[in-house]
Parts: structure tokens; C-alpha cells; sequence
């Protein structure tokens, strides 16, 4: 017997109350922006500019050791992760402590960074520190305006393909959808306060094509449906398609999950963000390809040829290409 997340032939109606999930949905996008522009993204090192020093030891990199012996400095934001390279000899023990430029400081003062070495050193006897670089506020800057670029030209690069793919209402559904999951995904790190940085950006992006690939799947049945229940009212079309779809949406939204909170749990703190915006994302662009993407689409409307049982032609809704 197999295992069934969603019951075999569902019937929901998921258009009972549009306007409902388009309130939820416009007043938590209001709520992200208001926590935006009132507290800010608590930015990571990559956006705020800091100083990298990679080490180098014979002895195996233990990152609560390297933490506990920089904590002590109150340093703000400091990232240490290991290296691996299957190049390195045996007593090649590689790692990465990147620390954030101070409040007020262009960059990380060579005081503080002698200090970072002298308290690696006193914890690590043998390690030696093969360089040191830093990255001042405008290249942080510079990564900004470039992450923002990335993002507005994934969305855009989406809407030409729906676009050519579908029409243009499933073009603005989709991307309405998109749109939605990168400010709410925004907004919880705004609100919370998590650090913001280039891994951040990466999991927005991933989100994107997560999401475009949710509603891709469900806006395919609905033209199958179109073209299948040619008289039948489009709201009923839209939900036969999210019915017929609702259990690969499920199992998927859950197997991908599953395996994201396994790394938020056991992965450590250098991917943590990055999971969590996953997890994020997961859901509210499981959220969005039903609630908002096909909402959109409803009040939006297409039309369909059609012909009647006289044989004349008529036209309902939006004609959808074969």
C-alpha cells in the first residue's frame, strides 16, 4: 500500500475566498516592507567590508576552538569554515576567519587582526597565517547594487519566458508569485535580524527557480485543461488543475523539507542562514503558486476558442496556443 499525503481524486475549492489570501498576502508584504525600511538587513561581512585571514595547521581545524578563542575579543560578526581540498597533504589543515569591519571603521585595524592571530595562536601553537585580505565598503557596495541586479534580472528573464511559453497573464501570475517570495523572504530576515549576506542572495535565487518551478507545473495543467474542458468555467478549470497537481506539490514540498531541515539542524552555523531561507522559501513559494500566482490568474482572466454544438465559433476567456 502506498503512502498518500493527499487524498486520490481531490475536490478543494481553492478559490472560495481569493480576495482572503490576496489580503494575507498584500498586508505580509506591507509588514516586510515596513520592516525594511524601519530596521534595515543586519548585512553579513560580504555587504558590510571586513578583513579575511586564512590559516593554515597540522593540527585538524576545530571551529569551537578557533570561536572560543576569538569570542573573548567581542568582535561583532566573525565566520570561520574549513577548507577542503582533496590537493592538500594530510598536515594541511585549511580555514577561513573572516571578521567584520568595526562600527565606524573602513576596515578591520591591523591591531585588532594582530590580536585575532595572537589568540589563534595561543590556542593553536602551530598555525601559521598565509594571508590576509580585506574588503572595504565599496566593494561591499559594489556587491549590493550587484545582488539586487542578479535578482530583478532572474525575475525578469522569468517573465519573458512565461511569456513566450504561456501569455502574458501567466506571465504576470508567475511573476507576481516571485516577486511575493523574494520580499517575504527579505522581510523575516529584516525582521529578524539574521545576517544578510552573498549566501542569502544565492538561496533568493534558488527560491526563483523553486517557485517557477511549482507554478510552471500547475499553469501546464491548466492549459492541458483548457484545451480539455473546453465550455467549463475558468475558475473550475483552475481548480481541477490544482487538485490534479496538489499531490506532487505536497511530496515534494515535504521531501525537499526534510532534507533542508536535517542540514539546519546538523550543518552548523555557516550554512544556517542559507538553509533557513530555503526552508523559507520552500513554503511560501508552496504558498504562492496556489494563493497567488492562480489567484492572479483568475482575476486576470484568459480566452480560449471554442466551438458550439451548432458548429458556430465562439470565444471564452483567452485563446491558449497549442
Amino acid at each position: 500500500m502506498r503512502l498518500r499525503l493527499v487524498p486520490k481524486d481531490t475536490k478543494w475549492d481553492f478559490f472560495s475566498r481569493p480576495k482572503l489570501w490576496l489580503g494575507i498576502s498584500a498586508f505580509l508584504i506591507l509588514l516586510a516592507l515596513a520592516s525594511f525600511l524601519v530596521q534595515g538587513l543586519n548585512y553579513g561581512i560580504d555587504f558590510r567590508g571586513g578583513t579575511t585571514i586564512r590559516t593554515e595547521s597540522a593540527q585538524p581545524v576545530d571551529i569551537g576552538l578557533y570561536r572560543g578563542a576569538i569570542d573573548s575579543l567581542e568582535l561583532g560578526d566573525v565566520t570561520i569554515t574549513e577548507i577542503f581540498d582533496p590537493n592538500f597533504d594530510d598536515d594541511e589543515n585549511v580555514a577561513m576567519v573572516r571578521i567584520q569591519a568595526q562600527e565606524g571603521e573602513e576596515s578591520v585595524s591591523s591591531e585588532v587582526i594582530e590580536a585575532v592571530e595572537a589568540a589563534l595562536q595561543e590556542a593553536v601553537p602551530d598555525i601559521r597565517f598565509v594571508s590576509v585580505e580585506s574588503v572595504g565598503p565599496k566593494v561591499s557596495g559594489e556587491l549590493i547594487q550587484t545582488a539586487v541586479i542578479a535578482v530583478l534580472l532572474a525575475i525578469g528573464a522569468v517573465l519573458v519566458y512565461i511569456w513566450l511559453r504561456f501569455e502574458w497573464q501567466f506571465a504576470l501570475g508567475a511573476v507576481a508569485a516571485l516577486v511575493h517570495d523574494v520580499v517575504l523572504t527579505i522581510g523575516i530576515f529584516s525582521e529578524l535580524q539574521i545576517k544578510f549576506d552573498l549566501a542569502i542572495i544565492a538561496a533568493l535565487l534558488t527560491i526563483v527557480g523553486y517557485s517557477l518551478n511549482d507554478t510552471v507545473v500547475v499553469f501546464d495543467r491548466v492549459r492541458e485543461n483548457l484545451r480539455k474542458y473546453k465550455q467549463m468555467p475558468f475558475k473550475e478549470v483552475l481548480n481541477i488543475s490544482i487538485n490534479e497537481t496538489l499531490s506532487r506539490t505536497v511530496m515534494t514540498s515535504l521531501t525537499t523539507l526534510l532534507a533542508l531541515i536535517s542540514l539546519f539542524v546538523l550543518g552548523g552555523d555557516v550554512i544556517r542562514g542559507f538553509v533557513f531561507a530555503m526552508i523559507w522559501g520552500v513554503i511560501v513559494g508552496t504558498y504562492s503558486s496556489i494563493f497567488v500566482a492562480s489567484v492572479i490568474l483568475l482575476r486576470l482572466g484568459v480566452k480560449r476558442d471554442w466551438s458550439k454544438p451548432d458548429g458556430n465559433a465562439g470565444t471564452q476567456y483567452a485563446k491558449i496556443d497549442a
